[in-house]
């Protein structure tokens, strides 16, 4: 691990001493630091348990703690472009194995499996035209559809001329699996994507989307098309999504869709979604429509500790879909206090269900209360104190669920 660090700050010194000899360039450094001590109990199963702690396997209890680090360099040439780079580091405190993807937190802490490039590519502006070329990030639909990184380009028409506001037009391309040897061979999956955003006023922002995941040499073919809406007002904001799901997969047809809102007002926040489960007989499901809203490559939206990953994102609780929504509803009402300088207190309630009863024919998983506590230590050092207690219901299993812990984070 410190020769893969030092190698990486030492490729980025030299290259941008590389680039400052041919021309003026402005290196721009930040970085994000975090460790989590995360205790949690019947969360999933005894293999989950086993797979991810040295706690007891019997109760499917589990104790970690994991740290992270990223780090940032952007070589700057001028306004219109730029080289973007963020790096990260991954390691569970006392993991021996230095080859493993969380390894070397052992003693010596040599991890060789722990290194990533998060992002690595190319920006620049020509004309109202901005491209982002390479390894990168993107949001669809607040996650509900997309939130990832991915190989692939994205372009942007800035009609006003600005790239964060007013009338633009973003699409793109996105490589999910490019394993055929030549283009007849098929086995080619890639995302297509139009999302073009429109500021109504200073108050409204609407943001169309449609999206395509084509497999080549297939039948799979899906898509998803809906709309974005943000309402920002004095006394309350609100937002909205909306996604229906169509096409084909081994020739059977989908119709599907999801539908998401939530509120601000004061102290009380809320939210609401719902994703369709497939309603087909299970013994005709295969010749029949596909119900079920289909999941994306990189949809990812996290909401409640513990059904829906939350802060710890680890583990979901048994029978939820986690951040991957499809098949259920969920209900959220909360309230965000600052009871002193520099601390916030948020306390939230969460009711889901799934759309489809599971194989055991159950379709509640519970009611979940969520508790997190977070004070600002010092500048660009923050602690979260976090506990949340789901009372299980069938579809989630017999025991109800705890987990809680400390997060300190770091950003510059």
């Amino acid at each position: 691990m410190k020769k893969i660090i030092a190698s990486a700050v030492g490729l980025m010194l030299v290259g941008g001493v590389a680039v400052t000899t041919a021309q003026a360039v402005e290196s721009q450094f930040g970085g994000y630091w975090r460790t989590r001590f995360t205790y949690s109990d019947n969360m999933g199963t005894k293999e989950a348990a086993t797979a991810n702690s040295k706690a007891d396997n019997d109760t499917g209890s589990w104790y970690r703690t994991d740290a992270r680090t990223r780090l940032y360099y952007t070589a700057k040439f001028n306004d219109d472009f730029k080289f973007v780079n963020k790096f990260e580091f991954n390691t569970n405190w006392g993991n021996t194995n230095n080859n493993a993807d969380f390894g070397g937190g052992g003693v010596g802490a040599d991890g060789k499996g722990n290194f990533r490039i998060k992002n690595s590519y190319a920006d620049f502006t020509l004309g109202m035209l901005n491209s982002k070329v390479g390894i990168q990030g993107n949001t669809l639909a607040r996650g509900f559809l997309f939130a990832d990184d991915f190989s692939g380009v994205v372009e942007q028409i800035n009609l006003d001329g600005t790239q964060d506001s007013g009338t633009r037009i973003q699409f793109g391309y996105m490589a999910v699996s490019n394993d055929g040897t030549n283009i007849t061979q098929g086995g080619d999956s890639n995302i297509y994507f139009i999302s073009p955003y429109f500021d109504v006023n200073d108050k409204i922002r609407l943001n169309p989307h449609a999206s395509l995941l084509y497999e080549s040499g297939t039948d799979t073919s899906i898509y998803w098309t809906g709309i974005d809406a943000d309402l920002t007002f004095d006394a309350f904001s609100a937002w909205v999504t909306t996604a229906y799901n169509g096409g084909e997969v081994n020739n059977n047809d989908i119709s599907a869709y999801l539908v998401a809102a939530g509120a601000e007002a004061g102290i009380v926040h809320g939210q609401a979604f719902y994703a369709t489960g497939d309603k087909s007989d299970p013994e005709v499901r295969n010749s029949g429509d596909i119900d079920q809203f289909q999941s994306m490559p990189g949809q990812s939206y996290y909401w409640s500790e513990i059904m829906g990953l939350g802060t710890f994102d680890q583990n979901a609780s048994s029978g939820s879909p986690a951040d991957k929504i499809a098949n259920i509803a969920a209900f959220n009402v909360g309230v965000t206090l600052m009871p002193a300088d520099k601390m916030t207190l948020t306390l939230d309630a969460w009711y889901a269900f799934l759309d489809r009863d599971n194989a055991d024919g159950e379709d509640q998983l519970g009611l979940e209360f969520d508790g997190k506590l977070s004070y600002k230590l010092m500048d660009n050092l923050n602690a979260d104190l976090i506990a949340a207690y789901l009372i299980a219901d069938d579809a989630t299993g017999d025991d109800d669920v705890f987990e809680g812990g400390l997060q300190l984070s770091l950003k510059f």
